[in-house]
């Protein structure tokens, strides 16, 4: 697996490696523009943790994400102080990713 040094970082090497869309985590699925994914239509494929040295609202985690029919994009998602509010069926399939 490739080694990021920023989330910022990690973006922009995954959609140079067409992972394009830009997903967004809602309670149970995930949406982009149109498109909604429940949590049997897609796959997390790689995942990459940064850890805010000063911050802890500079933690975050980045999902390389492919759906079922093809999609593929991104989530950042924050955890600890700054994690989003989901689903506990979503939580387990994100946190079975985390290594």
């Amino acid at each position: 697996m490739i080694s990021y040094d920023s989330v910022s970082e990690a973006v922009n090497g995954l959609k140079k490696r067409d992972f394009v869309v830009d997903f967004n985590l809602q309670e149970n699925c995930l949406v982009c523009q149109d498109d909604r994914f429940d949590i049997n239509d897609f796959e997390i494929v790689e995942v990459y943790r940064f850890e805010g040295n000063s911050d802890p609202a500079d933690e975050a985690i980045v999902y390389a994400i492919e759906s079922v029919t093809g999609v593929k994009g991104v989530l950042v998602s924050g955890y600890g102080i700054s994690a989003e509010g989901m689903s506990a069926e979503m939580a387990k399939k994100l946190r079975m990713q985390k290594r």
